[in-house]
């Protein structure tokens, strides 16, 4: 049973319409733990249910809480639970799969068609408390800290792309896109063992924080068309790239990085875009170019950005940019809309 107390939440009501609320404290039940959250990535998923009232062909339908980038303190464990303690920090990942169906007990349960993303129950990370299933949550190490451990879900989506582009030791690739997902996959390829990788933007700002953590070369698009920039793209490193990570969901971009991609290589669609776009599939036949999506990640994506992250070999600091506290959460989603963040982090403890 839920029970009253101080737990204000960023709850969308609507179109348009966040409102801060002082929600029921939830209680758990089997299998669950009660969660203290700490801090909150915004995601451009939380702007486009603010803005637009749902995405990806998923609308929302009834009042939420915003938010699923968090890490948290357990604060109750229900019964059944015997992962976690009271205490433990954890990040936690956001959906809830079926476990029954053939994709489910593949262990491809990010494809599961029942997955329920956007319910009331466990979507919501902007508030002071909540709960989750305890075995979707993943124990923190001391040396992550709580910012840290609110980029593990973004960077699980990261890791489960390398994994579907099958980025190995030496590939050369092209990044589409210096967001925070980009940003992220960047840190990802270069941990895999990438030696070139070239990242292209339409703002000179966020190509210079590519270059700061890590990329060989940058490129400016702005205004160029997709063979023009695949060209410019072929210039600079001498040669067509391995593997293509697009990251920002314009046609364009997938345009560019058919274009720019070797014969035989892959373009893996990590941003969300329009549902339909006319892009060149010829050229992506005659050259052998695969076309792959990604659609969230899987347990061990989860497992791996936590050790990434928990051994020094991708470092999210530089990355978070902005920071808020949970009673301004609405000026955190305008400054991820306007396009100036990397990544806009809330702090959601009240202490």
């Amino acid at each position: 049973m839920a029970k009253t107390g101080n737990n204000l939440s960023a709850v969308l009501q609507g179109l348009n319409d966040l409102r801060m609320v002082d929600v029921p404290i939830p209680e758990p039940e089997y299998g669950e733990v009660q969660l203290k959250l700490l801090s909150c990535g915004i995601c451009g998923t939380d702007v486009h249910l603010w803005k637009h009232g749902g995405i990806g062909g998923l609308p929302v339908t009834e009042a939420v809480i915003l938010g699923h980038e968090a890490s948290s303190v357990v604060t109750k464990v229900g019964k059944g639970v015997t992962s976690l303690k009271v205490g433990d920090r954890v990040a936690t990942e956001p959906g809830v799969p079926c476990l029954q169906c053939k994709k489910c007990k593949a262990g491809r349960y990010n494809l599961c068609q029942d997955m329920q993303v956007i319910i009331p129950k466990y979507c919501g990370s902007l508030t002071r408390y909540a709960i989750h299933g305890a075995d979707f949550c993943f124990k923190l190490p001391d040396n992550i800290s709580d910012e840290e451990g609110a980029v593990i879900e973004p960077l699980a989506v990261t890791v489960y792309a390398c994994n579907r582009a099958g980025i190995q030791m030496g590939d050369t690739v092209l990044i589409c896109g210096s967001g925070s997902i980009g940003l992220l996959c960047l840190l990802t390829v270069l941990a895999r063992g990438a030696t070139t990788v070239l990242v292209t933007d339409i703002s000179d700002e966020k190509l210079k924080i590519a270059k700061k953590v890590g990329a060989s070369h940058t490129l400016n698009v702005k205004g160029m068309s997709p063979q023009e920039a695949a060209a410019a793209i072929e210039g600079i490193l001498g040669e067509l790239v391995d593997v293509t990570l697009e990251c920002t969901g314009v046609t364009s971009c997938v345009s560019t990085g058919i274009y720019a991609t070797t014969r035989g290589g892959n373009v893996t669609m990590v941003g969300i875009g329009n549902l339909s776009m006319e892009v060149p599939l010829g050229t992506a036949a005659m050259k052998e170019v695969d076309i792959r999506g990604i659609l969230r990640y899987c347990h061990d994506d989860f497992s791996n950005a936590v050790k990434l992250v928990a051994s020094g070999k991708v470092d999210v600091k530089p990355l978070i940019t902005h920071r808020f506290p949970l009673e301004k959460s609405l000026d955190a989603l305008k400054t991820t809309e306007s396009g100036v963040a990397i990544k806009v982090m809330v702090r959601c403890a009240d202490n």
